[in-house]
């Protein structure tokens, strides 16, 4: 990590960020508020589903159907959160490249992507159009992709939190 973020360090693309950050009025706010609204689109639809899937609720909708729905909604959010985060990550590189929690963060979505995608996947597979029974109607092999979608997606978000925060914890002042 640390030699990715000494290509970062002094490229055209830290300057970019740093300017923003420092110069566009309001932007580190604005930019905050669009990954928060990122990680609510994300997690409204792939928990969502996920719980769906655990037959947790939402039994009048067949998963299916919350699919068509709700799965269009993370790929965009997850492409402005890529973005959105960026603007941090390239400001200061060498603060993510040395944080735990940071690189957790990174490892766990590029496992938590492949898995809603396969999710998405086996839902559209089993042909559950109209399948509006409890978890005992769903396959397990959703149930236990759903399961683990949750356990990765709110370990992401509390990992998220958690990035400015570790920082006090490994090198207090």
């Amino acid at each position: 990590m640390n030699q990715l973020a000494s290509m970062i360090d002094q490229s055209p693309l830290q300057a970019i960020a740093l300017w923003a950050l420092q110069n566009v009025p309001g932007f580190p706010p604005i930019i905050q508020t669009i990954h928060i609204l990122g990680v609510g689109a994300i997690m409204g639809s792939i928990v969502l589903i996920s719980a769906r899937g655990l037959g947790l609720g939402l039994r009048n909708q067949s998963l299916d159907e919350m699919v068509k729905r709700l799965f269009p909604w993370l790929w965009p959010a997850m492409a402005s959160n890529i973005i959105s985060g960026s603007f941090f990550v390239l400001a200061r590189p060498y603060r993510y490249a040395d944080n735990p929690v940071f690189i957790t963060k990174i490892l766990m979505i590029f496992l938590a992507l492949p898995l809603a995608y396969f999710l998405q996947y086996l839902i559209r597979s089993n042909n559950l159009v109209g399948n509006r029974a409890g978890a005992q109607g769903n396959p397990i092999s959703i149930r236990i992709i759903s399961f683990l979608s949750i356990i990765l997606w709110l370990s992401i978000t509390i990992s998220g939190r958690w990035i400015a925060y570790v920082e006090y914890l490994i090198y207090p002042t």
